[in-house]
């Protein structure tokens, strides 16, 4: 039986939100899940190895490794499947890449995106205020305020 990529459900992130509609990554077949890496490895500067935090970036992780170039002067690449509020990317970060060069993808993110990280999927979302915050185009080169 085939799964719903997205579905209307409520249910609880794991930053502790209520939510009423779910992205559910388990839909992807490996395939899927290695065409999102190879699209990843397009975007992204090179990096030394893919880190995926569990449970949802183990696979993407593992695909991602493909790409690795294995030097000591590239970034690590921590990457999740989804990040709503992005406190397990921070989290993850803080715990195991906090005296390290490192940067971040997410497949879909749902809310804001630290500066370290990137997302190959955007939505717009619903900001403190209740504001909807849409995305444009930015240049990377144009962020020279960028920060690991």
């Amino acid at each position: 039986m085939a799964i719903d990529l997205f579905q209307k459900i409520d249910f609880k992130s794991h930053g502790g939100l209520d939510l009423s509609w779910k992205i559910e990554m388990d839909a992807l077949s490996d395939n899927e899940w290695k065409c999102i890496a190879h699209m990843i490895n397009d975007l992204s500067i090179p990096f030394k190895a893919a880190i995926g935090i569990p449970r949802g970036g183990v696979k993407l992780g593992q695909y991602l490794n493909e790409y690795s170039t294995q030097k000591e002067s590239d970034p690590y690449l921590i990457v999740d499947d989804v990040m709503t509020t992005s406190g397990s990317m921070e989290e993850y970060k803080k715990e195991h890449f906090s005296d390290k060069y490192a940067i971040g993808w997410v497949v879909f993110a749902r809310g804001k995106v630290p500066i370290w990280c990137d997302a190959l999927f955007r939505m717009p979302y619903r900001d403190w205020d209740d504001t909807v915050m849409t995305m444009m185009g930015i240049k990377k080169d144009d962020w020279s305020w960028r920060q690991n």
